[in-house]
């Protein structure tokens, strides 16, 4: 069986565009990043039930392929088939580090089995099954190298642009999200407007990184600093913040060959 890439994002920019219920609706603009990417394979076991080989910092239960594997076990062959083979992750993606790894190893999942499994689901039914995991999996789902994602994470249209050469650094500092959007909404909240959103969705990733600064590109940077200080040490000319962190990136010239 062949093994399949799954790889981190960064994000460009990431605003905050609205409330919905207990969820901030987003638009920001994904790009995967080609030289760093975790192994994914299916391996044959004699475990007779569903099993993931590789270096965790969780429980199985709470693993997101895990959780793409309930939302599949009801379809036929499924269920059988993990009872042959396991999946296999060799980690190369950080945790917790706004790269999306878990998230990128959630949706080459629901590829995988719907290849494997002869599912015959389409990219926008395998987006419904994986907005239920997590909001970055529609993302890395659809396979594009550069998107424009809105909402929850369920949105999301493709940018053409080049495909960029990225530099990642992620300290030993693990950021809680769910703490850094307690302290955004408690110290720093604010919206973009919606003439601000279709501007920025329309400019190339470059134009926009030329434009702002780390400060500017991400709103959730000042509420992550403020919970981990440390995190300015890593600040360097160039440098951006992806996601809710920890992570920085940074695009160098030149287009990136494929990998």
């Amino acid at each position: 069986m062949k093994t399949f890439k799954s790889y981190a994002k960064v994000n460009i920019f990431l605003k905050i565009a609205n409330k919905r219920d207990n969820y901030h609706e987003l638009v920001s603009r994904f790009i995967r990043v080609h030289n760093l990417f975790d192994k994914m394979s299916f391996v044959k076991t004699n475990k007779k039930a569903m099993d993931i080989i590789g270096n965790f910092g969780c429980k199985l239960e709470s693993n997101t392929v895990y959780k793409a594997y309930n939302l599949l076990k009801h379809h036929k062959n499924v269920e059988e088939f993990f009872k042959i083979y396991s999946v296999k992750v060799e980690k190369k993606i950080p945790e917790f580090a706004g790269l999306g790894g878990g998230s990128s190893n959630a949706a080459t999942f629901l590829i995988m089995v719907n290849e494997y499994c002869n599912l015959n689901l389409s990219k926008d039914e395998l987006c419904d099954i994986a907005v239920k995991i997590g909001a970055d999996v529609p993302f890395f789902v659809y396979e594009y190298d550069s998107a424009n994602v809105r909402g929850i994470g369920e949105i999301v249209e493709k940018f053409d642009e080049e495909i960029l050469d990225i530099d990642t650094i992620t300290p030993k500092i693990q950021c809680n999200t769910g703490k850094i959007f307690n302290v955004f909404r408690e110290k720093f909240y604010k919206q973009i407007s919606k003439e601000e959103e279709n501007r920025l969705i329309k400019l190339s990733s470059k134009e926009i990184l030329k434009e702002f600064n780390i400060y500017e590109a991400n709103d959730l940077y000042q509420a992550a600093i403020t919970i981990e200080p440390k995190l300015q040490e890593y600040e360097k000319n160039n440098w951006y913040f992806s996601g809710s962190g920890s992570s920085f990136f940074k695009v160098n010239n030149g287009k990136e060959k494929r990998s």
